[in-house]
């Protein structure tokens, strides 16, 4: 016999009641997706526009170049004065992307509005990379942050799946060769226990880069202490886990800067030079 509690109540909740004044009345739908709006900075020191202006034409230049396979260029920040610095925050704003890296220095990196151009603050270090993702995100990604115990994690009861999916993960790690195309273990498609992904975090450690995706809702990448080996969870706008997975890649495409990217920014950087002339 069914329990009639899991069974869910009729005749409750929005849209079950006839509304007294007989309109339609619809559930507010989740918002908050951020896109890109250009903003002009405004300053009354002509001087400093002068230079800010000037190192936003060279960052322009830069981001053609990297789109077309160059390597990641870097501006020292630190050069402006105080006004031209405070000219060029205005003129980056914030983006989608934020990233803190572990080490000493500890980094913290947030990208602009233009995508591929990524702000990077640590006590001694204020400067603009132009790239897919900061080097640093790359070459300090698996330093161990909380070391990779691997198969030698410590067995509990209730595990079912997990030392299956990290045995494709050490395998997939050591065999995955550069460049190719990422390996995806989707947890959400597999049935786990509580204790496999405990299990998992145990056994992959933990990194040292973390990386918050915010769109329409959030996605929030975490680096293992297993070369290659990411955690990669989506979160609707209500911050529920909709998604949940391990990918096997250099470093997961929903954090990187396309081609596309970098040269719309180029344009963009462009087109609030010219406003600000």
């Amino acid at each position: 016999m069914v329990n009639p509690f899991t069974i869910p109540p009729t005749g409750f909740g929005p849209g079950s009641q006839p509304d007294p004044e007989g309109e339609l009345h619809y559930m507010t739908m989740p918002s908050g997706m951020r896109t890109y709006a250009p903003h002009v900075p405004d300053s009354e020191d002509q001087a400093a526009l002068v230079e800010a202006t000037a190192m936003l034409a060279e960052m322009a230049a830069a981001c053609e170049i990297v789109a077309q396979g160059a390597a990641p260029a870097g501006f020292d920040l630190s050069t402006l004065g105080p006004q031209a610095r405070k000219v060029m925050a205005d003129a980056l704003g914030q983006g989608e992307v934020s990233l803190k890296i572990r080490g000493i220095p500890a980094l913290m990196v947030q990208e602009s509005v233009f995508a591929g151009v990524w702000i990077c603050a640590a006590n001694g270090i204020d400067r603009v990379e132009i790239a897919p993702i900061p080097s640093q995100a790359l070459s300090a990604a698996h330093i161990a942050h909380r070391p990779a115990a691997g198969t030698q994690a410590r067995r509990v009861a209730g595990l079912a799946n997990a030392p299956a999916v990290l045995t494709e993960l050490l395998d997939k790690s050591q065999s995955r060769p550069a460049g190719g195309p990422p390996h995806i273990v989707n947890l959400s498609l597999l049935p786990h226990t509580p204790e496999d992904l405990s299990w998992l975090d145990e056994a992959l450690g933990e990194g040292a880069v973390t990386i918050l995706s915010r769109g329409y809702g959030n996605c929030r990448i975490t680096a293992t202490a297993q070369p290659r080996v990411w955690k990669v969870q989506f979160y609707n706008s209500m911050d529920t886990l909709i998604l949940d997975t391990y990918e096997v890649t250099e470093m997961p495409e929903v954090a990187l800067a396309a081609t596309e990217d970098l040269t719309d920014s180029a344009a963009r950087i462009r087109a609030v030079i010219e406003a600000i002339r």
